[in-house]
């Protein structure tokens, strides 16, 4: 079955309705230079990458490896950094930006709004009469419920929020304004900001893995603490966020967590870090603000990462990390050590090898 194309309305699958904006527009609204103002008024009717955008594409080069494709590229605008500004051909417009990326994401934003959160499911306005919402819960104005979402009782939701296909919202959870619950989601035992997006399947605020362990058996310790979620925090698809212990796990405004990412109870996440999937942070850590952290990365429980920290993918931690250090290898080193000693042992193991051949 061939795959549906695009009507210009409609991005190439047909799943976002497309705004259509001509290319002085885009640069107005992005901060980009558009050196040929003779190409101002076309229009730009989709975004593609650029080594498959077609005439009336957006597209964008930011990493050096993709700018070959600057010479063959059918896109129609392209935002690109001063360094290869001279290299777009003639006739397509130059979008000239020093963050080529960031540029792009804000176009893409204008061009697809629906696409920057998820999108009702059902069609429903309102609350859904296949919902279960508690008497005493709370929902300001224009607030969606879809058919099969749970709410309990004392639960607080602000307007233009969206709780989606069998969602869970347990007792007493406050979400703010303008905030997104996935489908088949579940919320109990938290408090969520403003514009905070909570992907499908996302688990928040269950109980953490607390036992007095022992000889005889393991004693299960009540998890009594909540999870605190700052505005404009997104957390990704099937991740998950244990309650507090005994005193809260908070996530700090700005916030991205990828898709399969396990935070532990008590664990404090500083503003505008970004966790990449598969990683998991243990029990009572703390990363403070702007710490990187790429996919299976696993940190120590009781640890602390300093802030704008950068960890590799694949490190195991297990002490405390300085501010501003950048950390590979299990357990945790200092990258330039990491790439020196697998540049030694790789060395060594040449050498081995020859001497065998001897």
């Amino acid at each position: 079955m061939p795959c549906p194309r695009r009507d210009g309305r409609m991005n190439e699958y047909g799943f976002f309705p497309l705004t259509s904006a001509t290319i002085a527009e885009i640069a107005g609204k992005t901060g980009a230079r558009l050196d040929d103002d003779t190409l101002g008024a076309s229009e730009i009717t989709g975004a593609a990458p650029v080594e498959d955008a077609v005439a009336g594409n957006l597209t964008f080069v930011d990493n050096p490896k993709y700018a070959r494709f600057l010479d063959t590229t059918g896109a129609s605008a392209i935002f690109v950094s001063e360094k290869f500004a001279d290299r777009v051909p003639a006739g397509k417009a130059a979008l000239v930006h020093k963050e080529p990326y960031r540029a792009y994401a804000k176009a893409i934003a204008l061009l697809y709004p629906s696409a920057a959160r998820p999108e009702p499911l059902t069609g429903e306005t309102g609350v859904s009469d296949r919902a279960i919402v508690h008497q005493d819960a709370t929902l300001e104005e224009n607030v969606i419920v879809e058919a099969g979402a749970v709410i309990g009782p004392d639960v607080s939701i602000g307007r233009n929020s969206l709780i989606l296909a069998n969602a869970v919202i347990g007792k007493g959870v406050q979400i703010g304004r303008n905030s997104v619950v996935g489908p088949c989601a579940s919320v109990s035992h938290a408090y969520l900001g403003d514009s905070v997006i909570i992907h499908a399947g996302v688990r928040i605020g269950q109980d953490g893995f607390g036992f007095a362990m022992g000889a005889g058996g393991h004693d299960k310790v009540p998890q009594i603490g909540r999870v605190i979620i700052q505005d404009k925090v997104e957390i990704g698809a099937n991740s998950t966020v244990d309650r507090g212990s005994n005193r809260d796990t908070v996530i700090g405004e700005g916030t991205k967590i990828d898709n399969l990412v396990q935070i532990g109870h008590n664990v404090v996440i500083g503003r505008h870090c970004v966790i990449v999937g598969l990683a998991g942070v243990a029990g009572s850590a703390t990363l403070e603000d702007y710490v990187v952290v790429a996919g299976q990365v696993g940190i120590g429980g009781h640890t602390r990462v300093g802030m704008g920290a950068q960890i590799g993918g694949g490190t195991g931690t297990h002490t405390d990390i300085e501010a501003g250090a950048k950390m590979m290898g299990y357990p945790a080193m200092p990258m330039k050590e990491w790439v020196r000693m697998n540049m030694l042992l790789r060395k060594m193991l040449k050498k081995g090898d020859e001497k065998k051949d001897v």
